[in-house]
């Protein structure tokens, strides 16, 4: 599979570039800072500096085309509630129109569960991302692409155990980063598994069977 990865410097579009290329997938891995070029080149991908804020939707579908499928794990990442809304919810916009135009159908896109932080004192800025994060899911599965949105839970750093909880609802809790890269891989891998939202915490059942329960319905 040929797949372009949009923030594949980040800490899931890393560790999700690392497991397709170890798999023997093509990857292209888009990042906006030329900094992290060998970042996303240590992983096995090909690094591409690319701009969610300045490209243009032709320009994103000329970088797109030819691959398999797009995975979307961009964020502003706390920069301030006017990027959060031109990377996070503009910039899915427009990954997905220039996906649509590039004919790639398959698009994973990372947001967020919609309990986090909840009972927390989040500040203004988190609750805008959450909104438009909201907003991005409703754009996405309003498209005819084959899109797969996956909701994790609070992201942690430890590694992995290999083993989810996942479903289209479920409790709220934390969730590896290592775990939700894995949960991506395979599922993109699992061509029965779109247009669905899956939320994803720290469980017990180890990944390829939480794909298998959710194309046959069943949450675990």
């Amino acid at each position: 599979m040929k797949v372009f990865v949009i923030g594949a410097a980040g800490g899931i579009g890393n560790r999700l570039a690392g497991l397709l290329t170890a798999r023997g997938d093509t990857v292209t891995g888009m990042h906006r800072n030329p900094a992290q070029a060998e970042t996303v080149r240590d992983t096995g991908a090909r690094p591409l500096r690319g701009d969610l804020i300045e490209d243009t939707v032709d320009q994103l579908a000329e970088k797109i085309s030819g691959h398999d499928a797009v995975v979307f794990s961009a964020g502003a990442h706390g920069t301030g509630m006017d990027k959060t809304t031109l990377i996070d919810g503009r910039g899915l916009e427009k990954a997905a129109t220039a996906a649509a135009q590039a004919g790639v159908s398959r698009f994973v896109l990372v947001s967020v569960f919609p309990d986090a932080l909840r009972g927390n004192d989040t500040s203004e800025g988190f609750e805008h991302y959450v909104k438009v994060k909201k907003t991005a899911d409703v754009f996405l599965t309003h498209t005819d692409l084959d899109w797969i949105i996956v909701r994790p839970g609070t992201l942690r750093d430890e590694p992995g155990t290999g083993r989810v909880a996942a479903g289209p609802a479920i409790e709220y809790g934390d969730v590896h980063r290592d775990d939700v890269a894995a949960f991506i891989d395979a599922a993109l891998h699992e061509p029965a598994l779109g247009r669905v939202i899956v939320e994803v915490t720290a469980g017990g059942t180890p990944i390829a069977d939480a794909i298998g329960r959710l194309v046959t319905g069943r949450s675990g």
